[in-house]
């Protein structure tokens, strides 16, 4: 389940849809993440990663560095609840092609989680059943 990959992860890093670029920039900067919700009040209105200001970088040039999070934003937001397994939502974020996907319930946000930490889960998750067969095997 995604719900247990946010267990220890650090609070949801957030924006107001008005939030300049070069504020964003410098929380994705400071917290080592590639994206940053875009709320308004609890609810997601939006998000904004890496792709979305490269996207924006190539298509309208340097201009976009005055810009805010609603001019480039992607929006609406996919979200998941908590209990959806981690092939399910890898498969959300292959088909969709997203590299985070915010995790809700009851309409609050619990966390976003990204690629690489459902391939991290994926690969503890092999680990462990392996280890579980050599245990079986070796009894």
């Amino acid at each position: 389940m995604i719900g247990s990959i946010l267990v220890g992860k650090p609070p949801v890093v957030s924006v107001a849809p008005d939030a300049s670029l070069s504020s964003i920039l410098a929380l994705m900067h400071e917290h080592r993440i590639g994206a940053v919700l875009v709320m308004e009040g609890a609810a997601i209105v939006g998000l904004v990663s890496e792709r979305d200001i490269v996207r924006c970088l190539h298509t309208h040039g340097r201009a976009i560095l005055d810009e805010c999070a609603r001019d480039l934003m992607s929006a609406p937001v996919e979200t998941v609840g908590p209990h959806m397994s981690v092939c399910d939502a890898m498969g959300i974020m292959t088909d969709r092609r997203f590299r985070h996907l915010p995790v809700v319930e009851d309409g609050r946000v619990l966390g976003v989680v990204s690629i690489g930490d459902l391939v991290k889960a994926r690969i503890e998750e092999a680990e462990a059943e392996a280890q579980e067969l050599k245990h079986y095997i070796a009894s």
